[in-house]
């Protein structure tokens, strides 16, 4: 299958992109127990050729997502723990002087793998933080004035822990932009914290799963996602809902017309997870949140009341009012 253009998608092709989606979803629900949607979202990120942070406090699942779903799809994992003494370089790579040729040589950092976790991003400074940004961009790295291409399918997978927590620091906005999603594990319920307790005590789970996926079918399945359709009206929906987030009055910066983009993106992919060659409304709505809600600045006096911006998306979401001609 060519990677250079999507092929037109047709029924049987939408049915066989959620069949290898729902196959990955079942092999890492065997480690992640009880988290359906969020496995979910993370495979939408991954399908949608984005990055992902995770937010949650420590011990839900956060690292072992990311580990599952390497594991899942074939993916070599580049894990970079965020310290406060971490380096740009430690993540980028360097240059070394090699005697023997007499010349610069480039060791490459962990940044060059698949899936890249980046584990509790918001402990290192934020200079190191940014040592990402030109690789979750453009998918490469320039290290001593030379640029370096990264692989293909990459992913930047980062967990952090609340910013309340103690010795973090907040992420800038222009690197919170680069992530196309931004999702929260949560605790399990009571019964799938039983099954946890039964099976999860002992290590070596994820060793024990076996690749349903290949990195050229990822790529391939990333290709399809651009070939589902999206009405005209359904486009004028999604500006709808970003002009609505701009207006806002307790929003000091809305969704950016790459959010915007982003949400288009990751709307045809969960509409392709579902066997369907074109979107709806209830896909935007279904990932609206997740796109949208760390792309927004809220205002001050709004941050004291207690506002979010999950609340606000779910209020734009019922106030704009939905194309009638649907696709």
């Amino acid at each position: 299958m060519s990677t250079t253009e999507a092929p037109p998608l047709d029924e049987t092709r939408a049915y066989q992109f959620a069949s290898a989606f729902n196959a990955i979803r079942d092999n890492i629900q065997q480690v992640i127990r009880g988290k359906q949607e969020v496995i979910e979202q993370a495979l939408l990120c991954l399908l949608s050729g984005g990055h992902l942070l995770v937010e949650d406090v420590p011990g839900v699942g956060k690292t072992l997502l990311a580990k599952a779903l390497g594991a899942s799809i074939g993916a070599k994992i580049g894990r970079i723990q965020f310290t406060p003494d971490l380096l740009p370089a430690d993540v980028t790579g360097v240059s070394v002087w090699n005697r023997n040729t007499s010349a610069f040589e480039f060791r490459p950092g962990p940044i060059f793998t698949e899936l890249v976790l980046a584990d509790e991003i918001n402990r290192a400074s934020p200079k190191t933080q940014s040592a990402l940004l030109e690789a979750m961009a453009e998918s490469q790295v320039t290290v001593d004035g030379i640029t370096h291409s990264l692989t293909r399918p990459f992913m930047v997978l980062a967990t952090q822990n609340p910013i309340e927590q103690e010795g973090t620091y907040p992420l800038p906005e222009s690197q919170l932009d680069r992530f196309l999603m931004k999702i929260s594990v949560g605790y399990p319920g009571r019964a799938d914290e039983l099954m946890i307790l039964q099976t999860h005590e002992t290590d070596g789970l994820v060793g024990r799963l076996t690749p349903v996926a290949n990195l050229q079918d990822i790529v391939a399945m990333t290709h399809m996602v651009t070939a589902v359709q999206i009405a005209p009206e359904l486009r004028g929906y999604l500006i709808d809902l970003a002009d609505a987030s701009r207006r806002h009055p307790s929003v000091a910066l809305g969704v950016s017309p790459r959010g915007t983009l982003s949400l288009q993106r990751v709307a045809r992919a969960r509409a392709a997870s579902l066997g369907r060659i074109y979107v709806t409304d209830d896909d935007v709505k279904a990932v609206a949140a997740q796109v949208c809600a760390h792309r927004m600045i809220l205002r001050p006096e709004a941050v004291i009341q207690g506002t979010t911006s999950h609340a606000i998306i779910q209020e734009i979401l019922s106030a704009v009012p939905v194309p009638f001609n649907r696709v």
